[in-house]
This record gives C-alpha cells, sequence and structure tokens, in this order.
C-alpha cells in the first residue's frame, strides 16, 4: 500500500473513531464500483462496515461538503432512512466523504406505495423561495441555485442559461439551439401550474436510489433544492421511469396537476444537458427534439 492511500485510511479510522467515541481499527478496504466522478471503498472495520467515496479536489472543489449538507437536508425534509456522512475530509489533491454502508435485502411487499408517498411528503415540505442559501452540482457540474420568488425565472436563470452557456463555450450549442432557448425562455412563466417551492431530491433518477436492510427505498447522491416538484417527478422518468406504483401513491397523497405528462420533457431539458456538458453527443440531439415541441 503507498503512503498516499495509507494516509487516506488512517483519516477514516480517526473520523469514524471520533464520530463512534471509540477505538476503531482498520481491517480491510476495498475498491468497488464507483462512477465517472468517484472512486468508491467498502471500508470493514471492527466496528462494522462503512463506505467512502473520492476524487479529485481541485476538478470539484467543495463537492463532498455538498452532498453532506444535501444528505442532511433529505434527512431534515424526508421521512426516508438517509446514509448522512460521517466526516468529509481532504488528503493532498483527494477528497473524501465517508458513510454508513447500505445493507440491502429483499423489496417489502409495499416498497413501491411507500417510496411514492415519502416523496409526496417531502414535496409538501416548502420555503417562501425557489432555490437554495448555496450552490452544489449535480453530477459533475457545478449546481446555481441563487433564490427567486419565480420558479420561471429560477428555472431559466439558475437551470437552463447556465448549461446552456456551458455547451457553447463546449461548441456543443448550435445557433439553432440557442435560438430555440431563447423561444422557451419567454414561454417558462407559461409552462410549468403556480405551485409553493418544493423540497427536491435534484437527481431522482434510477441510479440514486437502493433498498435498504429494512425492504424500504433510500435516496442519496442529492442534488438538493427547492423548486418545482414535477422537476423530481421528470428525473424519475428519465431513464427508465420508477414502478407505475410509485406513481400511484404518489398521486393518491400529493395529486400532480393535470398536464404533467406533457411537461415532463421540458423539465428534463435541464438534466438532458447536463448529459450534453458531460457526454455530449446523442444527447443534444435528444434536447433539440424537445425544445423544437415545447419551444
Amino acid at each position: 500500500m503507498d503512503r498516499k492511500s495509507t494516509e487516506l485510511h488512517e483519516q477514516w479510522i480517526k473520523a469514524l473513531s471520533k464520530r463512534l467515541n471509540t477505538t476503531v481499527s482498520l481491517n480491510m478496504v476495498g475498491v468497488i464500483g464507483g462512477g465517472s466522478i468517484n472512486d468508491a471503498h467498502r471500508i470493514q472495520t471492527t466496528d462494522g462496515i462503512f463506505f467512502a467515496k473520492t476524487n479529485v479536489a481541485d476538478a470539484y472543489p467543495g463537492m463532498f461538503e455538498a452532498e453532506a449538507r444535501g444528505l442532511e437536508f433529505l434527512q431534515k425534509y424526508s421521512t426516508f432512512e438517509i446514509p448522512v456522512s460521517i466526516a468529509t475530509g481532504q488528503e493532498g489533491n483527494t477528497q473524501w466523504i465517508l458513510m454508513p454502508h447500505i445493507a440491502t435485502t429483499a423489496k417489502k411487499l409495499t416498497y413501491w406505495e411507500d417510496f411514492g408517498r415519502k416523496v409526496a411528503e417531502m414535496h409538501q415540505q416548502t420555503q417562501s423561495t425557489f432555490g437554495l442559501e448555496y450552490d452544489n452540482y449535480l453530477g459533475s457540474l457545478p449546481q446555481l441555485n441563487s433564490p427567486n420568488e419565480s420558479w420561471a425565472e429560477f428555472f431559466v436563470h439558475q437551470r437552463l442559461m447556465p448549461q446552456l452557456r456551458m455547451a457553447e463555450d463546449r461548441a456543443l450549442a448550435n445557433q439553432e439551439m440557442i435560438r430555440y432557448f431563447e423561444k422557451l425562455h419567454k414561454k417558462a412563466a407559461s409552462l410549468f401550474p403556480a405551485e409553493p417551492p418544493a423540497a427536491l431530491h435534484g437527481d431522482l433518477w434510477t441510479g440514486n436510489f437502493m433498498t435498504n436492510e429494512k425492504g424500504d427505498a433510500t435516496i442519496f447522491d442529492p442534488a438538493v433544492y427547492f423548486g418545482h416538484r414535477e422537476m423530481d417527478i421528470a428525473m424519475s422518468k428519465l431513464f427508465g421511469g420508477f414502478d407505475k406504483r410509485f406513481y400511484d401513491a404518489y398521486n393518491e397523497m400529493y395529486p400532480l396537476e393535470k398536464g404533467w405528462e406533457n411537461r415532463i420533457a421540458v423539465a428534463n431539458v435541464y438534466p438532458l444537458m447536463a448529459h450534453v456538458n458531460i457526454f455530449g453527443g446523442s444527447y443534444a440531439s435528444q434536447v433539440m427534439g424537445i425544445l423544437r415541441k415545447h419551444a
């Protein structure tokens, strides 16, 4: 084991010992599947199993501190059992977040219904403005959250415009796309029904939930803010969608306004533009298809 890994592991054990108020010893650290941004680690200790993510601090400054705050946000505004951060830190240019390990089991019979109701409950938590008191990340991209009393203004200036500017800078947005975005901006106020700001997960797709040891859904990897609740619902549909029972239970508890299925595509312009900026390629044509239909 190299010196960097040794020092990193020592930081984790020190953080665990402090949080658990006992002397924790390390048994083994294994690398597990992470993603394009982070490396993931399974940490076996004398006091249980834990989970850590690491990445390059210079590339994503403050990412894990924002993630830790996001997990606390979810714990505060939802009834999900959230794997909140144990500690964050940095060793050289490697930043890390240390979390509980989620042991998984089979889904409860009422898994999807409970999941839908919990998201509906979370969406009923509100505040006076759209946004958040700090910026965070959507995947590997900075997410701006400057508060605004208008959802349309927030959606345009904190969600769509930053992504479009980034795409322009990376030569991923042509003049046709820019023109269609201008049209969409003018229509933004009429696109969504008026609703109070909702506490959002912000990145609620199939990769950001799993089943815990009780057979319930838990959610993680947040991009939280107070926004229009259809943003979460749209995101949940983006890559395959959740079980129909999720949406039925959600609508029983907190019915979506008529026409929500037709607005999903517009809401998903934001995460799709993020994919344009991260991956390029076919996502740009997907965005253009939505803009031509709805702008």
